[in-house]
């Protein structure tokens, strides 16, 4: 019941839906469920909306609009919320608004390893936005779309350090919601306390006002790591993880071998690597090696407090790594406390502190996945004076890791782990876990009555589907299912892509046994409509890389710096997602020839800073970048020289048989008639491109849908009719224009 203007209790309307599995990934385990329009306009609800959901037993969730072709019928929820319901898929569940109550305080439970590692401010944030009931499950996945833009940036930041410091699964952890004050259903905000069950809480209204509490650990209660990885659960971190034990073990328990010599040792180490490698658990289980505690410092979550409550929280925790015993302090993403750009006062605070607990003997290990944003101070020879790097795992490391994290799922006969890992480029271990993790959710739907479940190479298939990599994150490309065997014609432009492209990505072993340097970028012209940009969705289709697809006009900014940063951003999440395919389309508009603009030298300024990126210091491993154009006289020639796109692809319109081909390619899903004869066709389709070949059998398709919808072929008839209605596109001035400059670079 609700209250209406005047205070009369006034009947909430209700649905009875029938609920269904629904997988999406951005709605998995974020309390989300999704209804059909015209349900949502019954029950008075809009996107956004709580709503209170009653099966076996009671929940609450969050609204959204369901996709189109939804049945108003279905309640369209994840594995999650139907627990939450002790309801199967095809469970019956009675939907009715509830009010918006915000949350004053909730309390909840979880593995003692993800209580010890996750503050309650961390854990607010992954919860912000989400409606509770207790008894509920829920997980630490943030929500992905929130209201508030001011706490976006550190609901970001929150879902970068949960990777860092719950390891590999934290994507997969379910924690119990205890209670929830005032009201069950309650939404999270910034101003609900949260608290662990017989832990720590969070104090005041939000995060600027947070009073700091006492550190989670000191010299006699900080407890020993009993959940730290070993170091040979950690595949690819071997490495790493023998020169951090070497330092560190040097440092706590051979300082007396130092003095003798004359020297001293500063244990201050800079730890980078993408979010999600694996730095906290590295730190973690070389401490547990060495026998020394763990003090986390979530730099976000100190970074977002009022500068006195900051310099408190940093002189208590640092207070604390002194007091007795070796310890290491570990400041996962330190960028947020020491930014490169505009330090304030709490960035002078924290270097202080870290200066004195360097000298006190306490390790500091800073963590980031953007050092290009820390403050280049810390890096002083009497602060973080060594860095180690976590690369971003390759297809043998991958391979590695599947092998750890499938050790205990029973695996079918079918399951080929090497395939996995070839498919899963730019994955790194927490990755690869919730791939894994989802794998076993569509095992367990399909085998719900086996008494031997077991997880099949369909299941990690259709994981793939729906686990993103991190480094990917950002990226909303969709990309069709389609590979270079579905091109028609363009023989010797598929081979040549092939070995300048796929090649460098797929092979870079090979290329380095051999000595030779791949390609950094290709550049595809001709004229419009001849599969330029089709050959580039075909390359992605292939699965070996990710994709960052750019129009030219899109890093292009009227503010001054911004078109730059752009460029620089776009080759940082490449390189960080590698192997990776930059795909820039009307290249021409992005890099034009310098020194003729009237934009007030913006383009010049992004030509160079592209040259810099493809050829500069740093090195591009594992990225190509492939360009496409219509007019390649309007490229800076700086950009077509050895070393940059220095591979011009040719793309020419397709002659009698490359048609016939495309025309076959277009046509696989038509149900043509016999008197179709593809090949004939194709040779009277003078002047028609790829694009207009596709858009005659549509047209064909569309007539043969006018004489009757109960048309069962496409006939002779209905392509006649298609080509007296779709006409040749192509420029034969421009066609022989691009022909010559082919004709001149050859």
């Amino acid at each position: 019941m609700a209250d209406d203007r005047y205070g009369r209790a006034v009947a909430q309307p209700d649905l009875t839906l029938t609920a269904s599995l629904r997988s999406a990934a951005l709605d998995a385990r974020r309390g989300i469920v999704r209804l059909h329009p015209e349900a949502m306009t019954a029950l008075n609800l809009r996107p956004g909306d709580p709503v209170r959901l009653a099966g076996r037993r009671e929940t609450a969730g969050i609204v959204a609009a369901a996709a189109p072709g939804a049945s108003s019928a279905l309640l369209y929820a994840d594995d999650l919320v139907l627990g939450n319901l002790g309801l199967r898929d095809g469970g019956q569940v009675r939907v009715s608004p509830v009010p918006l109550t915000p949350a004053g305080r909730v309390v909840l439970a979880g593995p003692a390893g993800v209580v010890a590692a996750v503050s309650p401010e961390m854990l607010r944030l992954a919860l912000l936005g989400k409606v509770l009931t207790a008894g509920d499950d829920v997980s630490l996945l943030p929500q992905d779309v929130l209201p508030d833009a001011s706490v976006r940036g550190l609901v970001e930041a929150a879902r970068r350090s949960l990777a860092n410091t719950v390891g590999f699964a934290w994507t997969s952890t379910l924690l119990t919601v205890v209670a929830v004050e005032p009201v069950a259903g309650a939404l999270v905000t910034m101003n609900t306390a949260v608290a662990w069950e017989h832990g720590a809480t969070t104090h005041g209204p939000g995060p600027v006002e947070t009073a700091p509490p006492e550190p989670r650990g000191t010299a006699d209660t900080a407890p020993a790591d009993d959940d730290a990885p070993d170091v040979d659960e950690l595949p690819g971190l071997r490495a790493q993880a023998e020169e951090l034990t070497e330092l560190l073990d040097l440092g706590f328990h051979h300082r007396e071998v130092l003095g003798r010599l004359g020297t001293t040792i500063s244990l201050g180490v800079l730890l980078v690597g993408p979010a999600g490698s694996g730095k906290s658990a590295l730190v973690r289980a070389v401490a547990a090696r060495v026998g020394a505690r763990v003090h986390p410092i979530w730099a976000p979550e100190v970074a977002a407090l009022a500068n006195q409550a900051a310099a408190d929280r940093l002189r208590a925790a640092a207070t604390a790594a002194r007091a007795g015993g070796p310890a290491v302090l570990l400041v996962s993403d330190v960028e947020a406390l020491a930014p490169a750009d505009e330090p304030g006062p709490v960035a002078t605070v924290f270097r202080q502190v870290l200066v004195e607990s360097v000298r006190a003997g306490v390790a500091v290990v800073c963590a980031t996945s953007r050092p290009e944003a820390v403050d280049s101070a810390l890096r002083a020879p009497d602060l973080l004076s060594l860095r180690i790097s976590v690369p971003l795992p390759d297809q043998a490391l991958r391979r590695e890791q599947l092998t750890v994290l499938t050790r205990q799922v029973p695996l079918a006969d079918d399951v080929r782990l090497d395939e996995v890992a070839g498919r899963t480029p730019g994955f790194v271990a927490a990755d690869l876990a919730a791939l894994v993790r989802e794998a076993g959710v569509r095992a367990a739907l399909r085998q719900k009555s086996a008494e031997t479940p077991t997880v099949s190479m369909a299941d990690f298939a259709a994981a793939l589907e729906v686990v993103r990599p991190t480094t990917m994150a950002a990226s909303t490309l969709d990309l069709a299912s389609v590979t270079l065997d579905d091109v028609g014609g363009l023989d010797e432009v598929k081979q040549t892509l092939t070995e300048s492209v796929l090649w460098p990505l797929t092979y870079p072993d090979t290329f380095a046994r051999l000595g030779v340097q791949p390609p950094r970028g290709v550049l595809l012209y001709g004229p419009p409509g001849c599969g330029k940009t089709y050959l580039v969705t075909a390359l992605a289709g292939s699965g070996r890389a990710n994709v960052l697809s750019v129009k030219g006009a899109e890093l292009l900014s009227k503010w001054v710096g911004e078109s730059e940063r752009a460029v620089r951003e776009l080759f940082r999440r490449a390189r960080e997602a590698a192997p990776t395919l930059i795909f820039l389309d009307e290249v021409d508009a992005l890099a034009p020839v310098r020194g003729q603009a009237t934009d007030g030298g913006t383009t010049d300024r992004v030509v160079a800073a592209l040259l810099t990126e493809l050829d500069g210091v740093e090195t591009l491993r594992n990225v190509v970048v492939v360009g496409a154009t219509n007019r390649p006289d309007l490229v800076d020639p700086a950009l077509l020289r050895p070393g940059r796109l220095e591979r011009l692809v040719y793309v020419p319109p397709p002659d009698g048989p490359a048609r016939a081909e495309i025309l076959r390619a277009a046509s696989r899903q038509v149900p043509l008639a016999p008197d179709v004869d593809l090949s004939t066709l194709g040779d009277e389709l003078t002047g028609f491109s790829a694009a207009d070949c596709a858009a005659l059998v549509r047209e064909a398709a569309l007539a043969a849908m006018r004489e009757s919808l109960a048309a069962a072929t496409v006939t002779a008839a209905h392509v006649a009719t298609a080509r007296a209605r779709v006409r040749p596109s192509l420029d034969p001035a421009q066609v022989a224009w691009l022909a010559a400059y082919a004709a001149d670079r050859e």
